[in-house]
């Protein structure tokens, strides 16, 4: 489980394939690299990998088949830049929202323009994830945990200020640029409720999604 408060960019040094798969290695800035625990979770521009390997400042990790199709990581090359953030510790502070690291679905940069001392990012809106993503609600971007400032049927804006162009890769995202995105883990179980034929809103105040309705 992460924040979305992202904690260093590393860059991608190298790909390596296998069998299907790849195995990622990984420069990190300032992440303490020699601190890293085998088998830990590390979110990667809001991928949840696992580290395999590390040393010598760097770290490695595994994708699978289903990880290289279904998220931004596929698209990687020697030199790309990645947010990265390690797990949330027990009792530390929730800055940002819950955030899994299992990406819904890719997206792409469709504007991008000044506002202010920051920027606004116009990203598309693939069918899966549109029914999860609400103004005002929250989102992770390439595991930046974010709120959504409108939301369309088919693509939202983002109102991103100066930290967050600074610290993250979004800084230098433009038109074209393909994102990572992870819908609220809660807007994922209400739609999953309410794909079963007769839920009402008896059937959510009893599963304490709901205020039930008085006589």
């Amino acid at each position: 489980m992460f924040t979305g408060l992202v904690a260093d960019v590393g860059v991608v040094e190298r790909i390596v394939p296998r069998q299907g798969g790849a195995r990622l290695t990984l420069r990190p800035a300032r992440l303490p690299v020699d601190e890293l625990v085998l088998g830990e979770s590390i979110a990667c521009s809001g991928a949840c990998l696992t580290v395999v390997e590390r040393g010598g400042g760097l770290v490695s990790f595994d994708a699978v088949p289903e990880t290289l199709a279904r998220t931004t990581v596929g698209g990687w090359r020697p030199g790309a830049k990645v947010n990265l953030e390690r797990a949330l510790a027990v009792g530390e502070r929730l800055g940002g929202h819950l955030v899994q690291g299992h990406v819904d679905a890719v997206g792409e940069v469709l504007r991008r323009v000044p506002e202010g001392q920051g920027a606004r990012l116009t990203i598309s809106l693939p069918p899966s994830i549109a029914p999860l993503v609400a103004e005002k609600g929250s989102i992770a971007v390439d595991g930046v945990s974010l709120t959504v400032a409108t939301a369309g049927r088919d693509r939202f804006e983002l109102a991103l200020i100066p930290e967050t162009l600074a610290r993250t890769t979004l800084g230098q995202a433009a038109a074209g640029t393909k994102v990572n995105l992870e819908a609220d883990v809660l807007a994922r179980h209400v739609a999953r409720l309410r794909a079963f034929e007769g839920l009402g809103a008896g059937d959510l105040a009893r599963w304490g999604y709901a205020a039930e309705e008085k006589p």
